[in-house]
């Protein structure tokens, strides 16, 4: 009867899951800008997938009797870098080195934020200890402590991962931490307490779940920061080195031929901005989507 009744809770929270899933999207799909945005992520992370399929030239081969090739050239119809490289070939290549680079970094922030908030938010007397590191973090401007991590531990792509990643565990924490205080009072929490659950099973069974809205919101418009994060990185030189195909470093590249060759730096640009703008708009249309006092027009 006991596991009758288990099960039977099961279903109706699974329902409920996908009824809130079903709602988020419907709510989701009546904001167009949001979803000019996610048509851009998935084109994004299609190209990346699928790079050895899409593209005919190697980012990496040089062929300098095809330098500087103009957008509508035959077999290079962006054109080519000054080394002869395909420019279609390195963009397409260039969308999965910052995907990766902003998704691995904000998972690894988002790891140390949200067990710091999560922490800090229930621990009263943990509390005063780790914001004070938070905000000993937050005094440093997020681009300069990158490049503070970086200098410190060299310049590649994995050490901007690191440093982007621990410039996210501020923003995480202090996000988290909010939504942890303004639920640990709520009575199921008490009741959960009166009943002797442990405190790990309250924080991550009943706690967590329900702060998962503003830590998908920030993950989402933490990308948009990863990204252009990286590409302004390696644009000083402190994170793709050549002939990487980063969209930062190729911008680097090109500005010494904006008169000769323009679409070497706009092309990059261009999808640095397209990104950026994908998952910002994104993150905007999930906040509206998952607060329930916006209404949207029919």
């Amino acid at each position: 009867m006991e596991n009758g009744i288990a099960l039977e809770k099961k279903d109706v929270n699974r329902g409920k899951k996908g009824h809130f899933l079903l709602d988020t999207w419907k709510r989701m799909c009546k904001n167009k800008l949001a979803l000019i945005g996610i048509s851009i992520i998935l084109i994004q992370v299609i190209l990346a997938i699928f790079a050895p399929v899409l593209v005919a030239h190697d980012p990496y081969k040089q062929d300098l009797a095809s330098a500087k090739l103009s957008i509508g050239t035959a077999g290079h119809f962006l054109g080519t870098d000054n080394y002869g490289r395909d420019m279609w070939s390195r963009l397409v290549y260039g969308a999965r080195i910052s995907l990766i680079v902003g998704l691995t970094s904000v998972v690894l922030g988002l790891a140390g934020g949200v067990l710091l908030g999560l922490i800090s938010g229930y621990f009263k007397k943990l509390d005063a200890v780790i914001m004070r590191i938070v905000d000993l973090l937050f005094a440093f401007p997020g681009t300069l402590l990158a490049m503070l991590i970086i200098a410190m531990l060299g310049t590649s792509l994995v050490n901007v991962i690191i440093a982007i990643s621990i410039w996210s565990i501020p923003g995480c924490a202090r996000i988290v931490r909010g939504s942890v205080l303004s639920v640990k009072n709520q009575e199921y929490i008490l009741a959960m307490k009166s009943i002797g659950a442990s405190h790990t099973r309250i924080i991550f069974k009943h706690i967590l779940p329900n702060c998962t809205a503003p830590i998908i919101i920030f993950a989402t418009t933490r990308m948009a920061t990863a990204i252009l994060s990286c590409a302004s990185l390696s644009y000083l030189g402190l994170g793709a080195q050549p002939p990487s195909p980063e969209w930062g470093a190729m911008i680097a590249a090109g500005q010494d031929f904006m008169w000769e060759a323009p679409h070497m730096a706009i092309l990059p640009g261009i999808a640095i901005m397209l990104t950026v703008f994908a998952f910002n708009v994104v993150g905007d249309g999930l906040r509206d989507a998952l607060d329930p006092n916006i209404k949207f027009d029919s």
